[in-house]
């Protein structure tokens, strides 16, 4: 008689075992981007354009377009340019050329190429070259030569040192933080009462309140956004760091409020029941007890709020003043980097990785407390 493991205590489920695999396709996929965007962090832009980052630790090929140095010399009927591309001391492998721009592989090494006007070159695979132009006069102006040559895998810190030396990036990084931690408190100390309030005490509309807690949710803050804005150049802060203080908060409250509420439900009643017999007031149960408990709850939070404020961007653009002084480090590598190197991706790729290093110190720091926040109150 077969017996089936599912349902015995100690034994693996299939269920569990789909589970985990499923979770570790999700983030191998995750995974995978973040990497190639950590490889181009430290490859040049050339390197980038010619190879993907899977390649990166290979030999890339690479086009390039040389100028030749030297003399022409006269040879039969026209003239004759000799030299390496490569230079006097150079070396290297040259894979294809070619005399336009359009078309740089044109030819392969040792062949000889006809180019416009009767004009003919022969590259070798070392570098040697012969130019030949058949005009009566020396010509007065060396030829360009367009080749591909394999270039060895390269890797440095250039992209970061551009970005940490960039003027202004250092006032962005100073401004993001500003933003970021009075934006993650001031909506936790709000979320905090509230919360205690829907979860402990009794009073008209809790649960017309707590119903409209959870619609709010939904809600998306591209709707919020003009208004918003309307009030608070109406109340006189305009766009400036009270106005996106109060808009994150607004736009935290609700998450911030179901979450506590959630975790503070699933305290002990007899604790608290304990406190007010013994003559504790709601605001002493509070601080001395709820608040210590719900610490997880509070951490969890913490971490949403903070990620979603320090790279947040669209609030950002709006809620703040359009001057550099100004300037987030999403708005500067938004509206400065990206508009000034918008081709240059390894520039961006280590924008990207020195705008999240916070996050990531953040999240792997308190990251334990994460999980018990969001499954407290789900489970009896």
């Amino acid at each position: 008689m077969a017996v089936d493991d599912d349902g015995i205590a100690g034994a693996k489920s299939s269920l569990s075992l789909v589970t985990n695999l499923t979770v570790a396709i999700l983030v191998i996929l995750w995974l995978i981007p973040t990497i190639g965007l950590l490889v181009s962090s430290f490859r040049d832009r050339d390197a980038i354009s010619q190879s993907g980052w899977w390649k990166a630790p290979f030999p890339t090929q690479q086009n390039f377009a040389v100028r030749t140095e030297g003399e022409f010399m006269p040879e039969g009927d026209g003239w004759v340019l000799t030299g390496n591309l490569f230079g006097p001391e150079g070396s290297g492998s040259i894979a294809a050329f070619g005399g336009l721009r359009s078309d740089p592989t044109a030819f392969a090494p040792g062949e000889t190429g006809e180019l416009v006007r009767g004009r003919t070159l022969t590259v070798e695979e070392n570098g040697d070259y012969i130019y030949f132009d058949p005009a009566d006069e020396a010509p007065t102006r060396n030829p360009t030569v367009y080749l591909a040559s394999s270039v060895p895998p390269d890797f440095s810190l250039d992209n970061y040192d551009t970005i940490l030396t960039s003027a202004g990036m250092d006032v962005a990084f100073i401004n993001t933080l500003t933003v970021t931690i009075p934006a993650t408190i001031i909506p936790i100390l709000i979320a905090a009462f509230a919360a205690y309030a829907l979860a402990w005490m009794d009073f008209p509309s809790r649960g017309a309140i707590i119903a409209l807690v959870v619609g709010l949710l939904v809600v998306p803050l591209q709707l919020a956004l003009v208004p918003m804005l309307k009030f608070h150049n109406a109340i006189g802060i305009g766009q400036s760091f009270y106005g996106i203080w109060f808009a994150h908060t607004g736009f935290g409250l609700p998450l911030a409020i179901y979450l506590l509420r959630n975790y503070m439900v699933g305290l002990p009643r007899d604790i608290i029941e304990s406190a007010k017999v013994d003559g504790a007031t709601d605001f002493q149960v509070f601080t001395r007890i709820v608040l210590p408990l719900s610490f997880p709850a509070l951490a969890s939070f913490a971490i949403f709020q903070f990620l979603w404020t320090w790279n947040d961007l669209l609030v950002a653009k709006v809620f703040l003043p359009s001057n550099s002084e100004s300037w987030v480090m999403t708005v500067k590598i938004a509206d400065d980097l990206l508009g000034s190197r918008g081709g240059d991706w390894g520039i961006l790729a280590a924008a990207a990785f020195i705008s999240i290093a916070v996050p990531l110190l953040v999240f792997f720091t308190m990251q334990r407390y994460l999980v018990r926040g969001l499954l407290a109150g789900s489970v009896k």
